[in-house]
């Protein structure tokens, strides 16, 4: 396994992968199977996921906006305010979709989350309002372990 030290706020995307994704009630939608990472600024902009299926067979994928997702500690895996609804009724999917401003445009808007590209004075890997999800002390977007201030 590829796991940084629990004293830094590093983790390997090797550990990302297959980490449970659950709605705000706690209920598994789905688990991410990779990260879109932005080639400029080294930033995760999407996740992933893999969602539905029986077996491994007949799952789909969607990529989800990263900070519509939070780590939570207690249950070992990330919360959203993404619903099974949404992803359901996403707009339609290609590899085609990347090059594509205006679908992100729409993709970030159906699932309630700030777009990447417009967002300023945080980092863009980072949370805030316009996710939809507070901040609760007992969730953080930081593996267990990890330290929230940052280090010096």
């Amino acid at each position: 396994m590829a796991s940084a030290s629990p004293s830094f706020n590093l983790i390997s995307s090797e550990d990302v992968e297959g980490t449970k994704v659950c709605d705000l009630s706690g209920n598994k939608i789905g688990e991410i199977d990779h990260l879109m990472i932005d080639k400029a600024s080294g930033n995760v902009r999407y996740a992933i996921m893999s969602f539905g299926g029986f077996l491994g067979l007949g799952h789909s994928h969607y990529p989800v906006p990263w900070s519509s997702l939070k780590y939570d500690t207690s249950l070992g895996g990330y919360t959203s305010n993404i619903t099974e609804q949404q992803l359901r009724d996403a707009p339609e999917f290609s590899d085609d979709s990347w090059t594509d401003r205006d679908w992100e445009s729409d993709w970030h808007e159906h699932f309630g989350a700030a777009p990447y590209w417009r967002e300023s004075g945080r980092s863009a890997g980072s949370l805030g309002e316009s996710s939809g999800i507070s901040r609760d002390p007992g969730v953080s977007r930081e593996p267990p372990g990890a330290p929230r201030e940052p280090l010096t």
